[in-house]
């Protein structure tokens, strides 16, 4: 295994069939031995050709250490990411990958954890779900997809609901539901006071979620997203001003700041480009960030002390990061 400045090589060991649409991916460390450690709801970072980095959710059990799984859906709007994974990719194939991160983190002390997943979104849910009851602790999973056919990883998730008696499964499938939507208000009314709540899926899913959940516990309530929530912050007209090099950088129309950084030839850290995977996280020392991303809470980002810098942009003609 190499590691250099937060990334190793892996070698692509295998490629499975989850369901239409959908493959795994498991990863195994170059040379006898183990790879770093994660919690449920972690990622890691791809690289791939062209500069292109796409995060995707660890599947497996965070017991093992031998290996990393991905599930990854070929996506008909893709960007260059899924379109890689499902059609260059070859077994045998080492790949550059980050080191996990956690965005999504599973309180493992919840008195009962309520997942509700649609489509793609199973796959940190199903990584929550082994490493509940790895700890034997209650779960309800509600499980969303278009048919069942499209939906993966079901036949393992039934069978760890089978084989733990505290387990709740409740599966959607839009085929057999008349095309109906999944009632996700009813989902969230249904939960215990004291339990918290998980939702990854497509966007109005998770804006259905978000609104059904707002009169809870913020602490309760965890989302993540796949996608951007906004559109990135491209209207320009402000300059950065990098606080440990002096620098003064401006951003002009059409350009976010991390475009405007890279091409002053800024070393700065990105991955998604999209405002999910939280690489570009930057501090703020001065200024008001126009947030779009889709990792911050509220809270955060009323502080004005941190900003993705992929996709969001300034409030004020001058933003000082700590760069």
């Amino acid at each position: 295994m190499t590691m250099e400045s937060g990334t190793l090589e892996v070698r692509l060991k295998a490629i499975t069939f989850e369901a239409e649409g959908i493959n795994g991916y498991v990863l195994e460390p170059l040379t006898a031995g183990e790879l770093p450690p994660f919690t449920a709801g972690a990622h890691i970072d791809v690289h791939m050709p062209g500069g292109m980095i796409r995060s995707y959710s660890l599947v497996n059990n965070p017991e093992q250490r031998n290996r990393y799984v991905l599930g990854v859906a070929r996506d008909p709007a893709s960007r260059g990411g899924s379109v890689y994974m499902h059609e260059s990719l070859r077994v045998g194939s080492k790949l550059k990958i980050g080191l996990p991160r956690n965005n999504f983190p599973l309180n493992e002390a919840a008195t009962r954890s309520v997942l509700i997943a649609g489509g793609i979104g199973i796959t940190p849910m199903y990584c929550m779900l082994q490493h509940l009851q790895t700890i034997g602790r209650p779960w309800t999973l509600y499980y969303c997809a278009r048919s069942h056919a499209h939906a993966a990883f079901l036949s393992e998730i039934e069978a760890l609901a089978r084989a733990t008696p505290t387990a709740k499964l409740h599966l959607h499938f839009d085929d057999e539901a008349q095309g109906k939507h999944p009632d996700i208000a009813a989902m969230v009314a249904s939960a215990e006071p004291d339990a918290h709540l998980y939702c990854c899926g497509p966007a109005p899913m998770l804006d259905a979620f978000t609104k059904a959940a707002a009169s809870r516990h913020s602490d309760t309530v965890h989302v993540e997203y796949f996608s951007a929530r906004e559109e990135a912050a491209t209207d320009g007209g402000f300059t950065v001003k990098l606080a440990r090099s002096g620098k003064t950088i401006p951003v002009s129309a059409g350009k976010t700041i991390l475009d405007a950084l890279l091409d002053a030839g800024i070393d700065a850290q990105y991955g998604c480009m999209q405002g999910v995977c939280g690489s570009c996280e930057t501090r703020v020392l001065a200024g008001v960030p126009d947030h779009r991303d889709g990792l911050l809470d509220e809270a955060a980002r009323n502080s004005n002390t941190t900003i993705m810098i992929c996709c969001s942009g300034s409030k004020t003609p001058e933003l000082t990061l700590d760069l």
